[in-house]
């Protein structure tokens, strides 16, 4: 078995369960199907912006925009600090601020459905190429729940005896040096 076949496989898997499967080039900004504006941006703006929609109804449209705002821009430098706050934002939904009837209130915009998970869209995207500082580098598969990039999976070579899970760390930490945008969202990997 080679690498591209145990793609296709996990590929199918991933579908039996539910995920949607897409090819990361053709929801690249200069793809088939465009899904984001560029290689350096790690989520898919436009079903971010419709889970947000469509989970958040009673919330006026502009602390939705705020909410997606802060999801898209976390404002935090350091990694870890930025993936902490955004799995807070993931599980306790963004606080946010409007004015309704003359009154300030606060509300918090829910990103996921955690009680109905039929609500929230699931993809397997594989060959996701990104554009770090340096490097463009393209992980095996992304999954992504509406539009985040929760999960980054890298597989190697079953038939290849140096390929092995302590190879597939290695290269998962060259993404975290090179491509450290898409581990802010990251929650599994």
């Amino acid at each position: 078995m080679t690498e591209d076949q145990l793609e296709q496989e996990t590929l199918g898997w991933l579908q039996d369960v539910g995920y949607t499967l897409l090819s990361g080039p053709e929801i690249a900004f200069d793809g088939l199907t465009p899904e984001r504006a560029n290689y350096v941006q790690t989520y898919l703006p436009e079903r971010i912006r419709d889970a947000v929609i469509r989970l958040n109804p009673t919330i006026p449209t502009v602390a939705r925009d705020d909410a997606i705002k802060q999801v898209q821009d976390l404002g935090i430098p350091a990694l870890l600090s930025a993936n902490r706050h955004f799995h807070k934002l993931l599980v306790t939904g963004v606080p946010v601020q409007y004015q309704l009837d003359g009154v300030t209130r606060g509300d918090f915009v829910r990103l996921i459905d955690w009680e109905n998970t039929t609500n929230n869209e699931w993809l397997a995207v594989n060959q996701f190429s990104i554009k770090g500082t340096r490097h463009t580098r393209r992980p095996d598969i992304i999954l992504f729940v509406n539009g985040l990039p929760l999960v980054l999976i890298e597989l190697k070579n079953p038939a290849d005896e140096n390929a092995d899970v302590w190879k597939a760390y290695d290269q998962i930490q060259t993404y975290k040096e090179q491509i450290p945008d898409v581990f802010q969202y990251n929650e599994v990997q």
